[in-house]
């Protein structure tokens, strides 16, 4: 039996938009369990463990330094993969607590997953939404962001889209895509849509 089989992954890449969709459909009552955010919880919950594994420190006045982490994971294979086996079984116990209700419920809920085709811990999840938006929009929409200057955004940005699955191979794959190449009135309407694909697969619940 499924653990998470009410689930509905939703993805996409830096600049996709995926955080703004999440947030849209929070208005629509659905519960959205944000791995990004159980991962920062346990960043500073383990920060001693973390600096443990990398023989540096990540902790400054209680305050976790995601880019320092950042700097060494993004461009080390063999770093990323001690810290992801550190903090993934720790991340997939609390969303399956989180999860609970809404499977004993049987109702939908959201999991947010930046890293959902790359990891692959969720395979077994068959309702996977992909966020949309090519490549040169992604780099755009991340340029406009922060106070750093533009050939360090660059560098970061190369750095995070390297250890990204494409964009495109992410769309191939999806069981529905939201497409957030335009505006957000174009989005909206892409959301839309994909309720009426959810109130149809869960036609017994008011969505």
């Amino acid at each position: 039996m499924k653990s998470l089989k009410n689930a509905i992954v939703v993805t996409g890449g830096i600049g996709s938009g995926k955080s703004t969709v999440c947030s849209i459909l929070t208005l629509y009552g659905f519960k959205i369990i944000d791995a990004d955010k159980i991962t920062a919880s346990l960043l500073v919950e383990y920060a001693s463990d973390i600096e443990e594994l990398f023989g540096e420190k990540f902790l400054k006045d209680g305050v976790f330094d995601k880019k320092a982490l950042g700097r060494i994971v993004f461009k080390d294979e063999k770093a990323r993969k001690k810290l992801e086996d550190f903090l993934h079984p720790k991340i997939k116990k609390i969303i399956l607590e989180e999860a609970k209700f809404c499977e004993e419920k049987g109702v939908p809920y959201i999991l947010d997953i930046p890293l959902f085709y790359e990891t692959g811990n969720y395979s077994d999840i068959e309702e996977v939404v992909v966020v949309y938006a090519p490549k040169e929009l992604q780099w755009e929409r991340v340029l406009k962001r922060g106070f750093e200057p533009d050939e360090t955004k660059k560098s970061i940005i190369k750095s995070i889209l390297e250890v990204q699955l494409d964009i495109e191979e992410k769309k191939k794959r999806a069981k529905y895509i939201i497409d957030n190449s335009k505006d957000l009135k174009h989005l909206q309407k892409e959301i839309e849509k994909f309720l009426d694909y959810i109130r149809k697969k869960y036609a017994h619940l008011k969505i």
